[in-house]
């Protein structure tokens, strides 16, 4: 049986459009060398039980690998994530103020915006995030990026996050 590429073709274009990513950043940044780092609390915005939790666990893994040799994570005592706590900001500010405490110049944080399997036939895992990168001491946002992306219906939902959060970092050239 003979396939005509004309036939093919469409077809081709039409599976690499159903696993895709979005995303969009700052430049890299110009980031001080063997600065001691930080990750922070990533807030979760779903309705899925400590995405922010496995975002950050993803993140610390791969900012390790990337060469981050002085990055310190924020104590789990300072993580209150639940489904009804709308404390974020503090949250996030009690960790900006450990972070300053222990003399850490720059701290990774983000949100998760959507962390998922699509309901349907496929049931394509779907994931959104942000992160950002602030100066400790001032306070200063020094880099940001926000993608989300889906995978294929075997695809796992760390997987589809794994990749975007790498892409992101190597993109932003974190940790330098």
């Amino acid at each position: 049986m003979k396939v005509s590429l004309k036939k093919l073709l469409p077809l081709v274009l039409l599976l690499s459009l159903a696993a895709c990513a979005v995303m969009d950043q700052a430049p890299a940044p110009t980031l001080e060398s063997n600065a001691k780092w930080a990750l922070l609390p990533f807030l979760n915005h779903t309705e899925t039980p400590q995405a922010g939790l496995r975002a950050e666990t993803i993140t610390e893994n791969l900012l390790r690998s990337l060469g981050a040799r002085n990055l310190q994570r924020y104590p789990a005592t300072l993580n209150k994530e639940t489904l009804l706590d709308a404390t974020e900001s503090k949250v996030v500010a009690e960790a900006m103020n450990w972070a300053k405490q222990q003399g850490v110049r720059y701290a990774l944080t983000g949100n998760v915006d959507e962390w998922r399997y699509k309901v349907g036939i496929d049931g394509e895992p779907a994931v959104g995030i942000t992160l950002q990168l602030l100066d400790v001491q001032s306070g200063a946002v020094v880099w940001s990026g926000v993608a989300a992306g889906t995978g294929w219906s075997r695809d796992g939902l760390s997987a589809v996050a794994q990749k975007l959060i790498k892409e992101m970092l190597v993109k932003a050239k974190l940790p330098q």
